[in-house]
Protein backbone atom coordinates (compact mmCIF):
# COMPACT_ATOMS: atom_id res chain seq x y z
CA UNK A 1 0.00 0.00 0.00
CA UNK A 2 1.44 3.42 -0.96
CA UNK A 3 1.93 6.18 1.55
CA UNK A 4 -0.88 8.24 0.03
CA UNK A 5 -3.32 5.34 -0.48
CA UNK A 6 -5.39 6.29 2.46
CA UNK A 7 -5.23 10.05 2.30
CA UNK A 8 -8.71 11.38 2.92
CA UNK A 9 -10.65 8.13 3.21
CA UNK A 10 -10.72 4.59 4.60
CA UNK A 11 -11.78 1.73 2.37
CA UNK A 12 -11.43 -2.04 2.12
CA UNK A 13 -8.15 -1.86 0.22
CA UNK A 14 -6.49 0.82 2.35
CA UNK A 15 -6.48 -0.99 5.71
CA UNK A 16 -4.01 -3.56 7.07
CA UNK A 17 -5.02 -7.22 7.04
CA UNK A 18 -5.39 -7.09 10.84
CA UNK A 19 -8.40 -4.75 10.46
CA UNK A 20 -10.18 -7.28 8.24
CA UNK A 21 -9.33 -10.12 10.62
CA UNK A 22 -10.78 -8.22 13.58
CA UNK A 23 -13.93 -7.49 11.59
CA UNK A 24 -14.42 -11.16 10.68
CA UNK A 25 -13.88 -12.15 14.31
CA UNK A 26 -16.53 -9.87 15.82
CA UNK A 27 -19.15 -9.24 13.12
CA UNK A 28 -22.66 -10.67 13.47
CA UNK A 29 -23.08 -14.23 12.24
CA UNK A 30 -26.23 -13.31 10.34
CA UNK A 31 -25.28 -9.77 9.35
CA UNK A 32 -22.37 -7.87 7.83
CA UNK A 33 -22.44 -5.33 10.65
CA UNK A 34 -20.97 -5.27 14.17
CA UNK A 35 -23.15 -4.92 17.24
CA UNK A 36 -22.49 -1.72 19.21
CA UNK A 37 -22.33 -3.79 22.42
CA UNK A 38 -19.56 -5.94 20.91
CA UNK A 39 -17.67 -2.82 19.85
CA UNK A 40 -17.88 -1.46 23.41
CA UNK A 41 -16.31 -4.68 24.69
CA UNK A 42 -13.58 -4.34 22.09
CA UNK A 43 -12.84 -0.79 23.29
CA UNK A 44 -12.27 -2.07 26.81
CA UNK A 45 -9.32 -4.15 25.49
CA UNK A 46 -7.59 -1.03 24.14
CA UNK A 47 -6.16 -0.05 27.55
CA UNK A 48 -7.03 3.64 27.08
CA UNK A 49 -8.34 6.19 29.55
CA UNK A 50 -12.07 6.86 29.63
CA UNK A 51 -11.76 10.26 27.97
CA UNK A 52 -10.05 8.72 24.94
CA UNK A 53 -12.62 5.90 24.79
CA UNK A 54 -15.45 8.45 24.86
CA UNK A 55 -13.85 10.45 22.05
CA UNK A 56 -13.50 7.36 19.86
CA UNK A 57 -17.09 6.28 20.51
CA UNK A 58 -18.31 9.80 19.72
CA UNK A 59 -16.60 9.81 16.31
CA UNK A 60 -17.92 6.38 15.25
CA UNK A 61 -21.37 6.01 13.68
CA UNK A 62 -23.39 3.25 15.34
CA UNK A 63 -26.77 3.66 13.65
CA UNK A 64 -29.54 1.47 15.13
CA UNK A 65 -27.06 -0.15 17.52
CA UNK A 66 -24.70 -1.43 14.78
CA UNK A 67 -21.43 -0.38 13.12
CA UNK A 68 -20.77 -0.90 9.44
CA UNK A 69 -17.52 -2.46 8.30
CA UNK A 70 -16.01 0.93 7.36
CA UNK A 71 -17.13 2.44 10.67
CA UNK A 72 -15.27 -0.35 12.49
CA UNK A 73 -12.15 0.26 10.36
CA UNK A 74 -12.31 3.95 11.28
CA UNK A 75 -12.64 3.04 14.97
CA UNK A 76 -9.65 0.67 14.80
CA UNK A 77 -7.53 3.42 13.25
CA UNK A 78 -8.57 5.87 15.98
CA UNK A 79 -7.76 3.29 18.68
CA UNK A 80 -4.30 2.74 17.20
CA UNK A 81 -3.61 6.49 17.07
CA UNK A 82 -4.80 6.95 20.66
CA UNK A 83 -2.56 4.09 21.79
CA UNK A 84 0.33 6.03 20.23
CA UNK A 85 -0.56 9.02 22.43
CA UNK A 86 -2.18 11.02 19.63
CA UNK A 87 -5.55 12.74 19.64
CA UNK A 88 -8.20 10.30 18.22
CA UNK A 89 -10.04 12.59 15.80
CA UNK A 90 -11.36 12.22 12.24
CA UNK A 91 -9.36 15.30 11.21
CA UNK A 92 -6.14 13.53 12.12
CA UNK A 93 -7.22 10.58 9.96
CA UNK A 94 -8.00 12.84 7.00
CA UNK A 95 -4.45 14.23 7.05
CA UNK A 96 -2.82 10.87 7.72
CA UNK A 97 -0.69 9.87 4.74
CA UNK A 98 1.18 6.90 6.19
CA UNK A 99 0.05 3.30 6.43
CA UNK A 100 -2.59 2.95 9.11
CA UNK A 101 -1.17 1.65 12.39
CA UNK A 102 -2.22 -1.64 13.94
CA UNK A 103 -4.14 -1.34 17.23
CA UNK A 104 -3.09 -3.49 20.16
CA UNK A 105 -6.21 -5.56 20.84
CA UNK A 106 -4.93 -9.13 20.89
CA UNK A 107 -5.05 -11.95 18.38
CA UNK A 108 -8.18 -11.97 16.16
CA UNK A 109 -9.06 -15.53 17.21
CA UNK A 110 -9.23 -14.33 20.82
CA UNK A 111 -11.77 -11.68 19.86
CA UNK A 112 -14.37 -14.27 18.84
CA UNK A 113 -15.50 -14.42 22.45
CA UNK A 114 -16.61 -10.79 22.23
CA UNK A 115 -19.22 -11.64 19.64
CA UNK A 116 -22.57 -11.64 21.40
CA UNK A 117 -25.47 -13.94 20.80
CA UNK A 118 -28.76 -12.08 20.25
CA UNK A 119 -30.55 -11.38 23.50
CA UNK A 120 -33.08 -14.04 24.44
CA UNK A 121 -35.97 -11.59 24.30
CA UNK A 122 -35.01 -10.53 20.77
CA UNK A 123 -35.09 -14.14 19.58
CA UNK A 124 -38.13 -15.38 21.44
CA UNK A 125 -40.31 -12.29 21.11
CA UNK A 126 -41.77 -11.54 17.69
CA UNK A 127 -42.32 -7.80 18.44
CA UNK A 128 -45.24 -7.44 16.06
CA UNK A 129 -48.20 -5.08 16.23
CA UNK A 130 -51.51 -5.44 14.44
CA UNK A 131 -50.61 -2.51 12.20
CA UNK A 132 -47.30 -4.12 11.17
CA UNK A 133 -48.97 -7.48 10.48
CA UNK A 134 -51.76 -5.99 8.35
CA UNK A 135 -49.25 -3.85 6.43
CA UNK A 136 -47.22 -6.85 5.25
CA UNK A 137 -49.59 -7.58 2.38
CA UNK A 138 -53.20 -7.49 1.21
CA UNK A 139 -54.20 -10.28 -1.15
CA UNK A 140 -57.41 -10.20 -3.19
CA UNK A 141 -59.01 -13.48 -4.27
CA UNK A 142 -61.60 -13.02 -7.01
CA UNK A 143 -63.70 -15.62 -8.79
CA UNK A 144 -63.27 -16.28 -12.50
CA UNK A 145 -66.54 -18.09 -13.31
CA UNK A 146 -67.16 -21.07 -15.56
CA UNK A 147 -63.65 -22.05 -16.54
CA UNK A 148 -64.05 -25.38 -18.33
CA UNK A 149 -61.83 -28.43 -18.12
CA UNK A 150 -61.98 -31.36 -20.52
CA UNK A 151 -64.78 -33.20 -18.76
CA UNK A 152 -66.40 -30.84 -16.26
CA UNK A 153 -66.44 -27.24 -15.27
CA UNK A 154 -64.15 -25.97 -12.55
CA UNK A 155 -63.65 -22.77 -10.58
CA UNK A 156 -60.54 -20.64 -10.96
CA UNK A 157 -59.43 -17.67 -8.87
CA UNK A 158 -57.45 -14.55 -9.63
CA UNK A 159 -55.03 -13.96 -6.74
CA UNK A 160 -53.58 -10.44 -6.55
CA UNK A 161 -50.85 -9.47 -4.08
CA UNK A 162 -50.48 -5.80 -3.18
CA UNK A 163 -46.93 -6.44 -1.98
CA UNK A 164 -45.69 -8.10 -5.16
CA UNK A 165 -47.99 -6.09 -7.45
CA UNK A 166 -48.89 -9.12 -9.54
CA UNK A 167 -51.93 -11.27 -10.31
CA UNK A 168 -51.80 -15.03 -10.81
CA UNK A 169 -54.47 -17.66 -11.46
CA UNK A 170 -55.05 -20.48 -9.03
CA UNK A 171 -57.45 -23.41 -8.64
CA UNK A 172 -58.57 -24.90 -5.36
CA UNK A 173 -56.13 -27.79 -5.87
CA UNK A 174 -53.27 -25.25 -5.99
CA UNK A 175 -54.36 -23.88 -2.62
CA UNK A 176 -54.57 -27.45 -1.35
CA UNK A 177 -50.97 -28.30 -2.35
CA UNK A 178 -49.77 -24.95 -0.99
CA UNK A 179 -51.42 -25.76 2.34
CA UNK A 180 -49.85 -29.22 2.32
CA UNK A 181 -46.28 -27.98 1.79
CA UNK A 182 -46.76 -25.20 4.34
CA UNK A 183 -47.67 -27.81 6.95
CA UNK A 184 -44.66 -29.90 5.96
CA UNK A 185 -42.23 -27.00 6.29
CA UNK A 186 -43.86 -25.20 9.23
CA UNK A 187 -45.18 -28.10 11.30
CA UNK A 188 -44.52 -26.08 14.47
CA UNK A 189 -46.44 -22.96 13.38
CA UNK A 190 -50.06 -21.87 13.12
CA UNK A 191 -51.00 -22.81 9.56
CA UNK A 192 -54.57 -21.65 8.77
CA UNK A 193 -57.03 -24.28 7.59
CA UNK A 194 -58.51 -24.40 4.11
CA UNK A 195 -62.26 -24.31 3.48
CA UNK A 196 -63.75 -27.71 2.61
CA UNK A 197 -63.64 -29.00 -0.95
CA UNK A 198 -66.83 -30.27 -2.57
CA UNK A 199 -67.22 -32.09 -5.87
CA UNK A 200 -69.45 -29.85 -7.96
CA UNK A 201 -71.83 -31.48 -10.46
CA UNK A 202 -72.79 -28.21 -12.09
CA UNK A 203 -71.12 -24.92 -11.32
CA UNK A 204 -73.23 -21.78 -10.86
CA UNK A 205 -76.53 -23.46 -11.65
CA UNK A 206 -78.25 -23.13 -8.30
CA UNK A 207 -78.43 -20.64 -5.46
CA UNK A 208 -76.90 -23.12 -2.99
CA UNK A 209 -73.90 -23.68 -5.25
CA UNK A 210 -73.46 -19.95 -5.71
CA UNK A 211 -73.46 -19.47 -1.96
CA UNK A 212 -71.00 -22.32 -1.46
CA UNK A 213 -68.58 -20.96 -4.07
CA UNK A 214 -68.78 -17.43 -2.68
CA UNK A 215 -68.23 -18.71 0.86
CA UNK A 216 -65.22 -20.72 -0.29
CA UNK A 217 -63.79 -17.71 -2.14
CA UNK A 218 -64.05 -15.61 1.01
CA UNK A 219 -62.44 -18.37 3.11
CA UNK A 220 -59.56 -18.76 0.62
CA UNK A 221 -59.03 -15.00 0.82
CA UNK A 222 -58.83 -15.14 4.61
CA UNK A 223 -56.44 -18.09 4.42
CA UNK A 224 -53.97 -16.47 2.04
CA UNK A 225 -54.04 -13.13 3.91
CA UNK A 226 -53.29 -14.83 7.22
CA UNK A 227 -50.38 -16.64 5.56
CA UNK A 228 -49.06 -13.56 3.71
CA UNK A 229 -49.11 -11.54 6.95
CA UNK A 230 -47.48 -14.17 9.16
CA UNK A 231 -44.10 -12.86 10.43
CA UNK A 232 -42.27 -16.04 9.29
CA UNK A 233 -44.35 -17.32 6.36
CA UNK A 234 -44.39 -13.90 4.69
CA UNK A 235 -40.63 -13.98 4.03
CA UNK A 236 -40.51 -17.60 2.89
CA UNK A 237 -39.92 -18.66 -0.70
CA UNK A 238 -43.03 -20.87 -0.67
CA UNK A 239 -45.33 -17.90 -0.16
CA UNK A 240 -43.54 -15.82 -2.76
CA UNK A 241 -43.82 -18.70 -5.24
CA UNK A 242 -47.55 -19.12 -4.66
CA UNK A 243 -48.24 -15.40 -5.02
CA UNK A 244 -45.98 -14.70 -8.00
CA UNK A 245 -45.26 -17.85 -10.06
CA UNK A 246 -47.21 -17.65 -13.32
CA UNK A 247 -45.97 -20.88 -14.93
CA UNK A 248 -48.18 -23.77 -15.92
CA UNK A 249 -47.39 -26.05 -12.98
CA UNK A 250 -47.28 -24.15 -9.72
CA UNK A 251 -47.87 -27.35 -7.74
CA UNK A 252 -44.61 -28.94 -8.90
CA UNK A 253 -42.75 -25.71 -8.23
CA UNK A 254 -44.15 -25.58 -4.67
CA UNK A 255 -43.17 -29.19 -3.96
CA UNK A 256 -39.67 -28.68 -5.38
CA UNK A 257 -39.19 -25.51 -3.32
CA UNK A 258 -40.19 -27.38 -0.17
CA UNK A 259 -37.85 -30.33 -0.91
CA UNK A 260 -34.84 -28.08 -1.38
CA UNK A 261 -34.92 -26.65 2.13
CA UNK A 262 -36.51 -29.22 4.46
CA UNK A 263 -38.68 -28.27 7.42
CA UNK A 264 -38.15 -25.25 9.67
CA UNK A 265 -36.30 -27.28 12.31
CA UNK A 266 -33.60 -28.00 9.72
CA UNK A 267 -33.28 -24.39 8.54
CA UNK A 268 -33.83 -22.28 11.66
CA UNK A 269 -30.43 -21.23 13.02
CA UNK A 270 -31.45 -21.49 16.69
CA UNK A 271 -33.62 -24.62 16.45
CA UNK A 272 -31.17 -26.86 18.29
CA UNK A 273 -30.64 -24.22 21.01
CA UNK A 274 -34.34 -23.47 21.49
CA UNK A 275 -34.28 -24.89 25.03
CA UNK A 276 -31.83 -22.17 26.12
CA UNK A 277 -34.25 -19.41 25.14
CA UNK A 278 -37.38 -20.81 26.77
CA UNK A 279 -38.56 -19.39 30.12
CA UNK A 280 -38.51 -21.83 33.01
CA UNK A 281 -42.30 -21.64 33.40
CA UNK A 282 -43.09 -22.23 29.73
CA UNK A 283 -45.57 -25.05 30.43
CA UNK A 284 -47.73 -23.07 32.94
CA UNK A 285 -47.61 -20.06 30.60
CA UNK A 286 -48.78 -22.22 27.72
CA UNK A 287 -51.62 -23.76 29.74
CA UNK A 288 -52.85 -20.34 30.93
CA UNK A 289 -52.65 -18.79 27.45
CA UNK A 290 -54.35 -21.75 25.82
CA UNK A 291 -57.31 -21.59 28.21
CA UNK A 292 -57.65 -17.83 27.71
CA UNK A 293 -57.52 -18.13 23.91
CA UNK A 294 -60.06 -20.97 24.06
CA UNK A 295 -62.48 -18.66 25.90
CA UNK A 296 -61.83 -15.86 23.41
CA UNK A 297 -62.53 -18.28 20.56
CA UNK A 298 -65.87 -19.30 22.08
CA UNK A 299 -66.90 -15.67 22.61
CA UNK A 300 -65.96 -14.65 19.07
CA UNK A 301 -67.92 -17.58 17.65
CA UNK A 302 -71.03 -16.30 19.43
CA UNK A 303 -70.36 -12.74 18.23
CA UNK A 304 -69.97 -13.99 14.67
CA UNK A 305 -73.23 -15.96 14.86
CA UNK A 306 -75.12 -12.85 16.03
CA UNK A 307 -73.51 -10.66 13.39
CA UNK A 308 -74.48 -13.17 10.69
CA UNK A 309 -78.09 -13.10 11.88
CA UNK A 310 -78.12 -9.30 11.74
CA UNK A 311 -76.70 -9.31 8.21
CA UNK A 312 -79.27 -11.91 7.20
CA UNK A 313 -82.10 -9.84 8.70
CA UNK A 314 -80.97 -6.82 6.69
CA UNK A 315 -81.10 -8.90 3.52
CA UNK A 316 -84.54 -10.22 4.48
CA UNK A 317 -85.65 -6.65 5.20
CA UNK A 318 -84.53 -5.67 1.70
CA UNK A 319 -86.64 -8.45 0.21
CA UNK A 320 -89.67 -7.53 2.35
CA UNK A 321 -89.44 -3.82 1.49
CA UNK A 322 -89.22 -4.58 -2.22
CA UNK A 323 -92.18 -6.93 -2.01
CA UNK A 324 -94.13 -4.41 0.07
CA UNK A 325 -93.65 -1.78 -2.66
CA UNK A 326 -94.71 -4.24 -5.36
CA UNK A 327 -97.88 -5.07 -3.48
CA UNK A 328 -98.70 -1.36 -3.19
CA UNK A 329 -98.06 -0.97 -6.92
CA UNK A 330 -100.29 -3.97 -7.70
CA UNK A 331 -103.00 -2.49 -5.51
CA UNK A 332 -102.75 0.86 -7.28
CA UNK A 333 -102.76 -0.77 -10.70
CA UNK A 334 -106.14 -2.41 -10.14
CA UNK A 335 -108.34 -0.79 -12.81
CA UNK A 336 -111.58 -2.26 -11.55
CA UNK A 337 -114.44 0.20 -11.52
CA UNK A 338 -115.76 1.27 -8.16
CA UNK A 339 -119.11 -0.34 -7.38
CA UNK A 340 -122.25 1.67 -6.89
CA UNK A 341 -122.13 0.85 -3.21
CA UNK A 342 -119.00 3.06 -2.91
CA UNK A 343 -119.90 6.49 -1.62
CA UNK A 344 -119.41 9.43 -3.90
CA UNK A 345 -117.35 10.88 -1.07
CA UNK A 346 -114.87 7.97 -1.26
CA UNK A 347 -111.27 8.97 -2.07
CA UNK A 348 -110.25 5.44 -2.97
CA UNK A 349 -109.93 6.16 -6.65
CA UNK A 350 -107.43 8.95 -6.00
CA UNK A 351 -105.58 6.92 -3.40
CA UNK A 352 -105.34 3.96 -5.70
CA UNK A 353 -103.69 6.02 -8.43
CA UNK A 354 -101.13 7.42 -5.97
CA UNK A 355 -100.11 4.00 -4.66
CA UNK A 356 -98.55 2.99 -7.97
CA UNK A 357 -95.70 5.52 -7.67
CA UNK A 358 -94.68 4.39 -4.18
CA UNK A 359 -93.01 1.23 -5.46
CA UNK A 360 -90.07 3.39 -6.61
CA UNK A 361 -89.38 4.68 -3.09
CA UNK A 362 -89.72 1.22 -1.61
CA UNK A 363 -87.29 -0.13 -4.23
CA UNK A 364 -84.79 2.51 -3.05
CA UNK A 365 -85.43 1.48 0.56
CA UNK A 366 -84.89 -2.15 -0.43
CA UNK A 367 -81.60 -1.26 -2.11
CA UNK A 368 -80.43 0.60 1.00
CA UNK A 369 -81.32 -2.37 3.21
CA UNK A 370 -79.45 -4.70 0.86
CA UNK A 371 -76.40 -2.40 1.01
CA UNK A 372 -76.64 -2.49 4.79
CA UNK A 373 -76.64 -6.30 4.70
CA UNK A 374 -73.56 -6.32 2.48
CA UNK A 375 -71.77 -3.86 4.79
CA UNK A 376 -72.53 -6.01 7.79
CA UNK A 377 -71.29 -9.08 5.92
CA UNK A 378 -68.13 -7.55 4.47
CA UNK A 379 -67.08 -5.20 7.27
CA UNK A 380 -68.20 -7.09 10.36
CA UNK A 381 -68.86 -10.79 9.70
CA UNK A 382 -65.84 -11.17 7.44
CA UNK A 383 -63.49 -9.58 9.98
CA UNK A 384 -64.91 -11.80 12.70
CA UNK A 385 -64.37 -14.85 10.48
CA UNK A 386 -60.82 -13.70 9.72
CA UNK A 387 -59.89 -13.63 13.41
CA UNK A 388 -61.83 -16.83 14.09
CA UNK A 389 -59.85 -18.62 11.38
CA UNK A 390 -56.67 -17.63 13.21
CA UNK A 391 -58.01 -18.69 16.62
CA UNK A 392 -59.23 -22.04 15.32
CA UNK A 393 -55.89 -22.65 13.61
CA UNK A 394 -54.14 -21.96 16.91
CA UNK A 395 -56.37 -24.55 18.58
CA UNK A 396 -55.49 -27.07 15.85
CA UNK A 397 -51.81 -26.22 16.26
CA UNK A 398 -51.93 -26.92 20.01
CA UNK A 399 -53.52 -30.30 19.33
CA UNK A 400 -50.89 -31.02 16.68
CA UNK A 401 -48.17 -30.23 19.20
CA UNK A 402 -49.60 -32.63 21.78
CA UNK A 403 -50.56 -35.45 19.42
CA UNK A 404 -47.54 -35.07 17.19
CA UNK A 405 -44.21 -34.16 18.76
CA UNK A 406 -45.04 -35.16 22.33
CA UNK A 407 -46.66 -38.43 21.28
CA UNK A 408 -43.73 -39.37 19.03
CA UNK A 409 -41.31 -38.56 21.84
CA UNK A 410 -43.17 -40.88 24.21
CA UNK A 411 -43.18 -43.67 21.63
CA UNK A 412 -39.43 -43.26 21.09
CA UNK A 413 -38.81 -43.49 24.84
CA UNK A 414 -40.93 -46.65 25.11
CA UNK A 415 -39.05 -48.24 22.22
CA UNK A 416 -35.76 -47.33 23.85
CA UNK A 417 -36.88 -48.91 27.14
CA UNK A 418 -37.75 -52.16 25.35
CA UNK A 419 -34.33 -52.24 23.67
CA UNK A 420 -32.54 -51.70 26.98
CA UNK A 421 -34.42 -54.60 28.54
CA UNK A 422 -33.54 -56.81 25.56
CA UNK A 423 -29.91 -55.79 25.93
CA UNK A 424 -29.85 -56.67 29.61
CA UNK A 425 -31.51 -60.02 28.88
CA UNK A 426 -29.01 -60.81 26.10
CA UNK A 427 -26.10 -59.99 28.38
CA UNK A 428 -27.40 -62.15 31.22
CA UNK A 429 -28.08 -65.08 28.87
CA UNK A 430 -24.64 -64.73 27.19
CA UNK A 431 -26.04 -64.63 23.65
CA UNK A 432 -23.83 -64.47 20.55
CA UNK A 433 -21.54 -61.45 20.27
CA UNK A 434 -23.01 -60.43 16.90
CA UNK A 435 -26.50 -60.34 18.36
CA UNK A 436 -25.37 -58.20 21.30
CA UNK A 437 -23.50 -55.80 19.02
CA UNK A 438 -26.57 -55.46 16.81
CA UNK A 439 -28.66 -54.53 19.85
CA UNK A 440 -26.02 -52.03 20.96
CA UNK A 441 -26.09 -50.42 17.52
CA UNK A 442 -29.88 -50.17 17.58
CA UNK A 443 -29.76 -48.62 21.06
CA UNK A 444 -27.27 -45.98 19.91
CA UNK A 445 -29.50 -45.17 16.94
CA UNK A 446 -32.53 -44.91 19.20
CA UNK A 447 -30.66 -42.65 21.62
CA UNK A 448 -29.87 -40.37 18.71
CA UNK A 449 -33.52 -40.41 17.62
CA UNK A 450 -34.63 -39.54 21.15
CA UNK A 451 -32.17 -36.67 21.30
CA UNK A 452 -33.55 -35.31 18.01
CA UNK A 453 -37.10 -35.73 19.33
CA UNK A 454 -36.22 -33.78 22.46
CA UNK A 455 -34.68 -30.98 20.40
CA UNK A 456 -37.77 -30.87 18.19
CA UNK A 457 -39.99 -30.84 21.26
CA UNK A 458 -38.19 -27.79 22.63
CA UNK A 459 -38.29 -26.10 19.24
CA UNK A 460 -42.02 -26.82 19.06
CA UNK A 461 -42.46 -25.13 22.46
CA UNK A 462 -40.32 -22.24 21.23
CA UNK A 463 -42.58 -21.79 18.20
CA UNK A 464 -45.66 -22.24 20.36
CA UNK A 465 -44.49 -19.34 22.51
CA UNK A 466 -44.09 -17.15 19.44
CA UNK A 467 -47.39 -18.19 17.86
CA UNK A 468 -49.19 -17.40 21.13
CA UNK A 469 -47.69 -13.92 20.93
CA UNK A 470 -49.07 -13.68 17.40
CA UNK A 471 -52.59 -14.34 18.67
CA UNK A 472 -52.28 -11.60 21.26
CA UNK A 473 -50.85 -9.24 18.62
CA UNK A 474 -54.07 -9.76 16.63
CA UNK A 475 -56.41 -9.15 19.60
CA UNK A 476 -56.69 -5.36 19.00
CA UNK A 477 -58.64 -6.30 15.85
CA UNK A 478 -61.59 -6.40 18.28
CA UNK A 479 -61.56 -2.60 18.25
CA UNK A 480 -61.57 -2.55 14.43
CA UNK A 481 -64.50 -4.95 14.34
CA UNK A 482 -66.54 -2.93 16.83
CA UNK A 483 -65.72 0.26 14.92
CA UNK A 484 -66.83 -1.34 11.66
CA UNK A 485 -70.04 -2.56 13.32
CA UNK A 486 -70.93 0.86 14.72
CA UNK A 487 -70.07 2.64 11.45
CA UNK A 488 -72.16 0.21 9.41
CA UNK A 489 -75.18 0.82 11.67
CA UNK A 490 -74.73 4.60 11.65
CA UNK A 491 -74.40 4.71 7.87
CA UNK A 492 -77.24 2.25 7.29
CA UNK A 493 -79.72 4.05 9.57
CA UNK A 494 -78.70 7.42 8.15
CA UNK A 495 -79.27 6.33 4.54
CA UNK A 496 -82.56 4.61 5.36
CA UNK A 497 -83.70 7.60 7.40
CA UNK A 498 -83.03 9.98 4.51
CA UNK A 499 -85.23 7.92 2.18
CA UNK A 500 -88.03 7.63 4.77
CA UNK A 501 -87.89 11.39 5.35
CA UNK A 502 -88.16 12.03 1.61
CA UNK A 503 -91.08 9.63 1.38
CA UNK A 504 -93.10 11.12 4.22
CA UNK A 505 -94.19 14.38 2.48
CA UNK A 506 -95.33 12.37 -0.55
CA UNK A 507 -97.93 10.67 1.60
CA UNK A 508 -99.90 13.89 2.01
CA UNK A 509 -102.09 13.09 -0.96
CA UNK A 510 -102.88 9.71 0.54
CA UNK A 511 -103.52 10.64 4.14
CA UNK A 512 -104.28 14.31 4.01
CA UNK A 513 -102.71 16.46 6.67
CA UNK A 514 -102.09 13.44 8.94
CA UNK A 515 -99.28 12.14 6.70
CA UNK A 516 -99.86 8.63 7.82
CA UNK A 517 -100.26 9.42 11.51
CA UNK A 518 -102.71 7.25 13.37
CA UNK A 519 -106.25 8.55 13.13
CA UNK A 520 -108.22 8.40 16.40
CA UNK A 521 -111.12 5.97 16.29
Amino acid sequence: MTARAMAGEINEGSVPAYYREVYEAIRCRTDERVQAEVFQRLLQRADLNQAALNQIAEHVDSTDGFLTKLSLYKALALIALAQQGKQPSPKLLENFIQELPKPQLGEPRELNALRMQPAQDDVLNISQTLEKLLAKDTVQVELIPEKKGLFLKHVEYQVTSKRYKISVYRRYSDFDIFHEVLLQKFAYRVVPSLPPKRMLKGVLTSVSEREFIEGRRRALGRFINLVARHPFFSEDELVKTFLTFSGSDVQTRLRDTCKKTGDEFMTNRIATQAKDYLPADIQPQFATSRELIKNILNSFQRLRDRAEKMAERSKENATDLLQFGRELSALGSDASALPALASSQSSWGTLRQSLKSLSVEFAVLSDKAAQQGRREQDDVVEKLNFFLDLLQSYRDFCERHEKGVLHEHQRALQKYSVMKRQMMSATVQSKEQASVEQLESRIVQQESAIQTMELRNYFSLFCLHQETQLIFAYLPITSDILGAFVNSQVQGHKEMGEVWNELQPKLGCLFGSNNGQKTPI
